[in-house]
């Protein structure tokens, strides 16, 4: 049969399509077309994309596949039986980034401004299920006007359901937010339990109650970009993740970022060809046995020079700059750096960097992503706001975080590591494979100056000058540090396992991870999500 219907088809002349073809592309052309060509213009001239645009920015060439193209809404009240409305506003399916399988959905502005109803959030909910099973990440490209309103309780139904999907998703495969457009009311907290957060500057907008209800509740006058633009959720809130300048940057990000995760928590990362050697001396880090112990520099220095070619890819580069976290490779293989930053409040953990940190290492965990700690911090950052504002609940997230981390976790303390914040910081008996510690590294309960201060509060005091009490501080300190603060003190109790000479730093990290490549299979470790901290 098979043979004679090509027979057919091959000797048969060139006519028509038959109407079910004329009628399936009539369909398919109607439902692309979106909100059509004059609503297309108008995004664009608020230097927006459109959705159709985004993904195929975003995805590789050709390899979209869409899904429920063709469906509508079933709503019928307040004029909605009569109104045209494209895919019900939302376009869904997958494709591949970089050769690596994902599901992706993009809400259309055009398509009455996005909102989003029960069939809208049906056609979201259908692909984040598919991501789930097959174990792909999920990218959303949110650009909405919100619930809609004609649909009632329908409409707030359908966002419940996507919110359950991100706590059934969280934890198990990336997920990734980004905001192109205004994203309020409840349409921001799918974002917020997704992993990660993108914004553009310029379109992109997170609040839960725009500037007009503001006013009417508070009296405050605010614009929309000072309440939920990208400064204030990247600086201030700490909701965003990565800023871009444009919609291009922006989804040249994501790629980016994919590159450094696993599909699903039943992966490793992805590995690449290293071409940097890995015996590749840093001598620039003999310096910091040279450094003032007071002397702020920005640890970015230190993470490029040990990654791999150089390169690091910050998170949330913008808020809580006291601590940055972020993926490097080294050897080729991926890791998750948690590093405190002398040059922005000491480095010191205060309650924005302890909530920075542990959900970063609680990610890295679900992922299967060693992690890096760099120390070099002073301690918690004093304050009655910091007290009151609960350091204490949030500083036990981190000792939280890194105590529950069963991946690979390697400590290197550059040059000072003092109380409450040495063991926070992935201390040998936080449960860390290596600690490795540079020649200059200060290990104490306190500093130097401080502990002299109380043990010897009576021999300062019978000092005479001013003078005699500088010397006599300056002679305790520095014999305080040599016999309690030193790291071979610590290394002589086994809470280090090497004073590693600094040039040799990053092979000595290297062959680390390498020896630990084997230590959690992925996928056998319990699953506690990634909530938003």
């Amino acid at each position: 049969m098979n043979d004679d219907l090509t027979k057919t088809v091959k000797g048969a002349p060139a006519r028509p399509a038959a109407e079910s073809l004329r009628r399936l592309r009539a369909a398919t052309a109607k439902a692309s077309a979106g909100g059509g060509a004059a609503r297309v213009e108008a995004q664009k001239a608020r230097g927006k994309f459109s959705a159709r645009e985004r993904i195929h920015y975003l995805l590789d060439e050709g390899s979209f596949q869409e899904l429920d193209l063709l469906v509508s809404t079933r709503a019928v009240e307040f004029g909605l039986k009569d109104k045209d409305i494209p895919g019900d506003g939302v376009i869904t399916g997958f494709g591949q980034i970089n050769g690596r399988e994902v599901c992706v959905y993009a809400q259309d502005f055009t398509v009455i401004g996005g909102s989003l109803g029960r069939a809208h959030a049906d056609k979201i909910c259908k692909v984040m299920d598919l991501a789930l099973q097959n174990r792909v990440p999920v990218i959303g490209l949110l650009d909405s006007g919100g619930a809609r309103i004609q649909e009632g309780v329908d409409s707030l139904d359908g966002y419940a359901e996507i919110f359950a999907r991100n706590v059934q998703a969280s934890g198990v495969i990336p997920q990734i937010s980004v905001i192109l457009g205004p994203c309020a009311g409840g349409a921001v907290y799918s974002p917020a339990l997704t992993d990660y957060v993108f914004m553009v500057e310029g379109i992109s907008n997170m609040f839960v109650t725009g500037p007009d209800v503001v006013k009417a509740a508070t009296g405050e006058e605010v614009s929309a970009e000072q309440l939920g633009g990208c400064d204030a959720h990247a600086s201030k809130s700490g909701v965003c993740h990565f800023v871009a300048k444009s919609e291009p940057d922006c989804f040249r990000q994501v790629r980016e970022l994919l590159g450094y995760l696993p599909q699903s928590r039943f992966e490793k990362p992805p590995r690449v060809a290293n071409p940097d050697p890995l015996r590749r001396q840093v001598p620039l880090l003999e310096k910091m046995c040279e450094l003032d112990p007071r002397r702020p520099y920005r640890i970015h220095h230190i993470i490029w020079q040990i990654a791999d070619e150089h390169k690091f890819f910050e998170v949330q580069s913008a808020y809580a700059k006291n601590i940055v976290t972020g993926f490097c490779r080294m050897g080729g293989e991926v890791v998750g750096v948690v590093a405190n930053n002398p040059a922005h409040l000491a480095g010191a953990l205060d309650i924005n960097a302890s909530d920075k940190a542990a959900r970063f290492i609680r990610f890295l965990n679900a992922f299967n992503i060693p992690v890096l700690t760099l120390v070099d911090v002073p301690g918690y950052w004093p304050g009655v706001q910091q007290e009151h504002g609960g350091i204490i609940r949030h500083g036990a997230k981190i000792l939280h975080a890194y105590a529950e981390a069963t991946v690979p976790k390697i400590t290197v303390i550059l040059r000072k590591a003092y109380g409450g914040a040495y063991i926070a910081m992935s201390s040998k008996h936080m449960r860390a494979d290596f600690n490795f510690a540079l020649p200059c590294a200060e290990i104490a309960v306190m500093g130097p100056a401080g502990a002299v201060e109380i043990l010897y509060a009576r021999e300062i005091a019978a000092c005479k000058t001013d003078e005699e009490k500088l010397a006599l501080k300056a002679k305790l300190s520095a014999e305080y540090a040599a016999k309690f603060a030193s790291p071979y003190q610590t290394a002589s109790t086994g809470s280090l396992d090497e004073v590693v000479e600094p040039s040799q730093l990053r092979y000595k990290i290297a062959r680390a991870l390498r020896f630990l490549k084997d230590k959690r299979a992925p996928g056998t470790h319990e699953n506690r999500g990634n909530i938003p901290l």
